[in-house]
């Protein structure tokens, strides 16, 4: 007997698809919203089932997220096996279809999107994961994201609503980019060196630190230390620390009156004159310029 196959009539199932009229206007904005923006997006519980085939593509990008059990997806002639914690990201104008696995049926978390941007943010995705199918870990505000578009766009098209939905979309795909990045303050960080090290170099913001003293705090030699550091951050360690000063700085010169040499102090720089120099170079004005022009 043939299993039967539905593309939605799932018991629970949410969806919305906004009226091509607002995406067409969305998509000839100049808003912010035009960039990337949601089409579609919906919520489709142990569905059983279900299936669905574009001979020709979708004309927006697709991203599916699995929560539960587990399905495949096959974009032009590749086969993607999803479980719990996998994610794809279909891009617009490629045949595929998807089904759903018929004794472990899915639960799934799914966007149409397109923009400007959207291109872009593909062609990033598919650098960092090898391709357009990966994992992330269980993270209760991935879904609290998701589930703040979707109410924003139940409650209609009004200008807020979009504009909402649209930038958490920005950070509910970067949450899938970037997962070690995502909800950070909640990250076991013990081992990682560089986040170990980032942490160092906050907890002695107030010091010169070297090189080697930083390489030290993580059990690694400078030159080791260092080519690890510039690959993950693309930066120095000694500039990225120099970054998280000037950070700082900027934070004094909003919120306190110190005068630049008290500030400099703070952050373990002698020299006022080049802290001054340092903060110019990265923020593009001088301390008194950043100051007032925060008033």
């Amino acid at each position: 007997m043939p299993v039967p196959k539905k593309s939605e009539g799932f018991q629970g199932q949410r969806s919305i698809v906004l009226p091509r009229q607002i995406a067409t206007e969305l998509n000839n904005s100049h808003s912010m919203a035009s960039g990337l923006y949601i089409t579609d997006i919906g919520y489709y519980p142990k569905a059983k089932y279900h299936y669905r085939r574009r001979i020709n593509g979708s004309e927006q990008h697709i991203l599916i997220y699995c929560l539960e059990g587990k399905g495949h997806v096959q974009v032009q002639k590749k086969r993607y096996d999803l479980q719990p914690g996998s994610f794809i990201i279909i891009p617009a104008g490629n045949p595929h279809n998807y089904a759903s696995a018929e004794h472990d049926s899915w639960t799934i978390y799914w966007i149409h999107f397109t923009g400007s941007l959207s291109k872009k943010i593909i062609e990033i995705l598919k650098q960092k994961i090898n391709g357009y199918c990966g994992r992330v870990a269980f993270k209760q505000k991935r879904l609290d994201l998701f589930n703040d578009m979707y109410a924003c766009l139940e409650r209609g098209y009004g200008t807020d609503n979009l504009s909402y939905a649209n930038m958490c979309l920005h950070h509910y795909i970067f949450t899938f980019l970037y997962d070690d990045q995502f909800n950070l303050a909640e990250k076991a960080l013990a081992d990682d060196p560089v986040e170990l090290s980032i942490s160092f170099m906050q907890q002695h913001i107030a010091k010169p630190l070297s090189l080697e003293a930083i390489a030290k705090s993580v059990n690694f030699s400078a030159s080791h230390f260092s080519a690890l550091f510039r690959k993950k951050t693309g930066f120095a360690p000694i500039e990225y620390f120099n970054h998280l000063k000037i950070q700082l700085a900027c934070q004094y010169l909003h919120f306190t009156e110190l005068r630049v040499k008290e500030i400099a102090d703070k952050l373990g720089i002698e020299d006022p004159y080049y802290f001054s120099r340092l903060f110019t170079k990265l923020m593009g004005m001088s301390p008194n310029q950043y100051r007032s022009s925060k008033l």
